[in-house]
């Protein structure tokens, strides 16, 4: 076996290849969930060990749809047919057994997965790739509005998305549009900005009356926030406001009215409210999302769960290190540290012992210009976690289209990386 840099859909990550040399014993993998980070694990895992452990991918889902690039959909850019795509590649090419299913529970004495379908698998490690939860039930009335459709978050990518661009279709000229957004740590950081940027784009084309109203829990915009407000003072002035300290209590969908826990009440006619979010399901049914009940606690060399021997979570699921934030750049990093762990583990190795990540975050600020925040992220073995390389990444100097060509070669580079 022999160590090497492996290099991919632009990242460099400290990996294992193994020439043609297999675990010690027959192994197999299950991947829970096939986002950013499980797909591209179950890929990983598949080349670093030259197809020599079998790998099962639990998706329920018939193909990804990915949710970043989601917002051009919710804008009108782009439609969801443009950003979804396949499993096939990852079983023909890569010889994944994509188990069309849900783990609803995880015997980690016994390793074994229980599916939603009556099957139960087993595993010699297990990827827990689960994505994130949405906690309607932290906001009143919030439930009942979101299953009736009438107040969306489109958080998860998929019919909901065109959902919200319908809702967006049908907002009276000179009505309000207001995207709530919760307190930090949230799935992608910048997400509720980008798709404010566009949604008032797309208002000054189609309704120029109308008007977007960003009600923020936090104290200022999470992300990118100069090149953010710059963009939206010289784009969308007058059609974009922003309000920080805004943490939403409760929605009225008949009243299309929002309570704030301090601040006075709002009505909009489209209620697009993003609610407090926490390590999916599996996760917390399982008991590692330990960290305010929300998120997993991992070893960082190898994203082994701090709770569970042999199971490894990657993605927005996790507890993040400091400066690391949820996206799918970086899930599909972790997945790359985690298959180089698994791997080498499996064939008796040490894991790379200073694996690195890096991630960078397109938004498009308009339908033809865009920003970006970069960074690289180094483990550290005497503080056991991953530290930002100091002078690495940053952010734009100006929003460009050249910038938007970028996120889209991003995006295509990525799904290529992770799919296979």
């Amino acid at each position: 076996m022999r160590r090497r840099s492996f290099i991919a859909g632009g990242a460099l990550v400290a990996g294992v290849g193994c020439a043609g040399v297999a675990p010690r014993a027959p192994a197999r993998v299950v991947v829970i969930g096939g986002g950013f980070g499980g797909a591209t694990a179950a890929r990983y895992i598949r080349l670093l060990s030259e197809g020599h452990v079998q790998v099962t991918l639990v998706e329920p889902q018939a193909a990804f749809v990915s949710c970043p690039v989601s917002n051009l959909v919710v804008g009108g850019l782009k439609t969801l047919a443009d950003i979804t795509l396949p499993y096939d590649t990852l079983v023909r090419r890569h010889g994944v057994q994509w188990l069309r299913d849900s783990a609803v529970a995880i015997d980690v004495d016994r390793r074994s997965v229980q599916l939603a379908g009556g099957q139960r698998i087993g595993y010699d490690r297990l990827v827990l790739s689960p994505g994130v939860q949405l906690m309607h039930e932290r906001i009143e009335g919030l439930p009942q509005a979101h299953a009736e459709g009438r107040v969306l978050h489109a958080w998860k990518a998929g019919p909901e998305t065109a959902a919200l661009h319908r809702q967006l279709q049908a907002l009276p000229d000179g009505g309000v549009f207001a995207i709530t957004v919760p307190l930090a740590p949230y799935r992608c950081p910048p997400g509720p900005y980008e798709r404010a940027s566009l949604v008032a784009d797309w208002l000054r084309l189609h309704k120029p009356r109308a008007k977007v109203l960003v009600l923020d829990a936090n104290d200022d915009v999470v992300s990118k926030p100069a090149l953010f407000k710059q963009a939206w003072a010289e784009l969308h002035a007058g059609r974009l406001e922003y309000r920080p300290q805004h943490a939403l209590a409760g929605v009225d969908a008949a009243r299309g009215l929002l309570r704030f826990e301090v601040q006075a009440d709002v009505r909009a006619d489209v209620l697009n409210v993003l609610p407090p979010m926490r390590a999916g399901d599996i996760a917390v049914a399982s008991g590692l999302a330990t960290v305010n009940g929300r998120w997993c606690p991992v070893h960082w060399r190898s994203f082994e769960s701090v709770h569970a021997t042999g199971v490894h979570v990657l993605g927005d699921a996790v507890q993040a290190a400091a400066q690391m934030p949820k996206s799918g750049h970086m899930a599909n990093n972790h997945a790359k540290v985690a298959a180089a762990a698994i791997v080498a583990e499996l064939a008796g190795l040490p894991p790379p012992a200073e694996p690195m990540l890096t991630n960078t975050c397109y938004s498009l600020v308009s339908a033809t210009e865009a920003i970006h925040v970069a960074s690289v992220h180094r483990y550290d073995a005497a503080s056991q976690t991953f530290n930002v390389v100091l002078g690495s990444g940053g952010v734009s100097a100006m929003r460009s289209a050249q910038e938007a060509r970028l996120a889209e070669a991003w995006a295509r580079n990525t799904w290529a990386d992770m799919l296979g």
